[in-house]
C-alpha cells in the first residue's frame, strides 16, 4: 500500500471514530447521549491510536497536515511530499465525516439542535473570541507535535534524507499508544476552549462535508471561524519543529 493511500485510510478511520464519538454523545436518542466531555476526549484518543495503527507501517501515520508541515519544517519530508500527504489527509477526513453522517443519519434527523449537528463535523470556540481561540489552537498543536518529535527516533531532525523504508516518524506500533494518550490528555487539559481541532484536515474536511450534505435543518458551516483551526495548528506545528531542531543542535 502506498503512503498516500495509507494516509487516506488512516485519516478516514481517525474521523470515523473521532467524529463518531462526538455524534454518539451530542445527537438525540443515541445510546451515548449526554455522555460528557471525558467520553469525547477518550474516544478521540482511541481514534488517533486506531487511525495511526492502520497507516503507521506505510506512511508513518501523519493523519494531520500539522504533522506533515512540521516534518517539512524539520527537513525530514520534502514540501512536495508533504503536499501529497495533506491532500490524502483531506480526502480521508471527508470520507470519514460522510461515513459518520450515514451511520447516524436517523439520529441527525431527530436532533433539533443545529449546533449539535455541526459539532459532529467540526470544532467551535465556547467563547467566541477568534484571537484567543487561535492562541489556544497554536498551543494545543505545539503540545501535540513537540512530544511526538521527542518520542520519535533521534535521527528525525538530524538532516537524514527520508527513504522508502523509513516510516518517517519512527514511532513503531508500540509508540502509537502514547500518541493516543497524548491526544486524550490534550482533550482533557486543553480542549475546553475550542474543542482542540489541532488538525486542519480533521476540521476543514468535515466542515466541507457538512456544507455539502443534505442534513435536515442544518445551520451554516461557520465559515467565519474556519480559518482558526487551520492556521493555528499549522503555526503551532512549525514552532514545535523549529524548537526541537534548535534544542537538538544546541
Amino acid at each position: 500500500m502506498s503512503a498516500y493511500t495509507a494516509e487516506v485510510i488512516g485519516t478516514m478511520m481517525l474521523i470515523l471514530f473521532g467524529n463518531g464519538v462526538v455524534a454518539n454523545v451530542v445527537l438525540a436518542r443515541t445510546k451515548g447521549n449526554d455522555g460528557g466531555w471525558i467520553v469525547i476526549a477518550a474516544g478521540w484518543g482511541i481514534a488517533v491510536f486506531i487511525g495511526a495503527f492502520c497507516a503507521s507501517e506505510f506512511s508513518g501515520a501523519h493523519l494531520n497536515p500539522a504533522v506533515s508541515v512540521a516534518m517539512a519544517a524539520a527537513g525530514k519530508l520534502s514540501i512536495v511530499d508533504a503536499g501529497y500527504y495533506v491532500v490524502a489527509q483531506f480526502i480521508g477526513a471527508m470520507l470519514g465525516a460522510a461515513l459518520v453522517y450515514l451511520f447516524y443519519r436517523e439520529h441527525f434527523n431527530v436532533t433539533e439542535d443545529a449546533d449539535s449537528k455541526l459539532a459532529c463535523f467540526c470544532t467551535a470556540p465556547n467563547i467566541r473570541k477568534s484571537g484567543q481561540a487561535f492562541f489556544c489552537e497554536v498551543v494545543g498543536t505545539f503540545a501535540l507535535i513537540l512530544p511526538i518529535f521527542l518520542m520519535a527516533k533521534p535521527s528525525l531532525i538530524q538532516g537524514e534524507a527520508p527513504s522508502d523504508s523509513d516510516p518517517v516518524l519512527g514511532l513503531g506500533s508500540l509508540g502509537l499508544l502514547p500518541v493516543g494518550l497524548l491526544v486524550f490528555g490534550i482533550g482533557l487539559s486543553l480542549g475546553g476552549t475550542t474543542g482542540y481541532a489541532i488538525n486542519p484536515a480533521r476540521d476543514l474536511g468535515p466542515r466541507l462535508v457538512h456544507a455539502l450534505l443534505p442534513i435536515k435543518d442544518k445551520r451554516n458551516s461557520d465559515w467565519g471561524y474556519a480559518w482558526v483551526p487551520v492556521m493555528g495548528p499549522l503555526l503551532g506545528a512549525v514552532l514545535a519543529a523549529l524548537l526541537y531542531r534548535f534544542v537538538l543542535s544546541s
